[in-house]
């Protein structure tokens, strides 16, 4: 006798969700992900420690170098980049390494600012990267916040991302998101994933009193709950002296909330 449709689905499902996908954190909000047999690289931050300043007029100041560089990191099929406003995002290094990548996916306004290969893609528009060997990956933006409502005139557009694939589990990259009513979005559409790669660090603004601008321990460890999130791999989490947590700080939240099983090191 066959089995069912559902049966058959959940099969699929939890043999997509035990396949291990290669994360790597460089630094910063710097990672390297291998998903279907491309490699994507998350808001390329090379450069060394030293003061940097922002549209807003901060100064942003890097503490420590990038685990790696551009040329030890090797090919890249895209860069997921969450903003290039902000130069613990994308500084001048990540800018140099975009023109010797195929395709930079990014929001609109980063896309019309940088050119050359970068592509717009609006929250929940998605585009088919081909496989080597076959078949291709979904990648879809997903919304983000980054900071309280209404600070988009100060702090710009960002954008998270999702991975998909034809019995590929589903990976979730939240960019610069502050918003845990944006995450139960995703979660609405995605949930569960498998595994979660988590901006946090806690920056803060004075000038929006002191809000969140990206996830704190605790909201991190919220939105792994929400996303049902298998694994979480925690970055912008260091390297730059104006994140008010540490990956210590992650951890902990994550303890206290019961997760510390769900949280990896990469």
């Amino acid at each position: 006798m066959s089995s069912s449709p559902t049966v058959r689905r959940v099969a699929v499902a939890a043999t997509a969700r035990s396949i291990d996908v290669p994360v790597r954190v460089l630094g910063g909000p710097t990672v390297l992900i291998e998903y279907g047999g491309l490699r994507f690289l998350t808001d390329p931050t090379f450069d060394g420690p030293g003061d940097y300043p922002s549209p807003s007029g901060r100064t942003l100041t890097k503490t420590a170098p990038s685990a790696t560089t551009p040329a030890e990191v090797g090919p890249v099929d895209a860069v997921l980049l969450s903003h290039d406003q902000h130069a613990d995002n994308l500084d001048h290094s990540g800018r140099a390494l975009l023109a010797d990548v195929p395709r930079t996916l990014t929001t609109p306004t980063a896309a019309a600012r940088l050119g050359g290969t970068a592509e717009p893609l609006a929250p929940w528009e998605s585009v088919e990267l081909p496989r080597p060997g076959g078949g291709t990956v979904t990648v879809t933006a997903a919304p983000a916040l980054h900071g309280p409502e209404g600070c988009e005139p100060l702090l710009g557009e960002v954008t998270g991302f999702l991975l998909t694939g034809s019995g590929l589990p589903t990976v979730y990259i939240s960019g610069d998101n502050a918003s845990l009513d944006l995450v139960r979005e995703i979660a609405a559409r995605y949930a569960p994933v498998d595994t979660a790669v988590l901006f946090a660090g806690a920056p803060r603004m004075p000038a929006l009193d002191d809000a969140l601008l990206v996830l704190d321990g605790q909201g991190a460890a919220k939105a792994a709950q929400l996303l049902g999130a298998r694994r979480v791999v925690a970055a912008h989490v260091d390297s730059w002296a104006h994140f008010t947590e540490t990956r210590r700080d992650v951890e902990t939240a994550f303890e206290e909330a019961g997760l510390a099983d769900r949280l990896r090191s990469a």
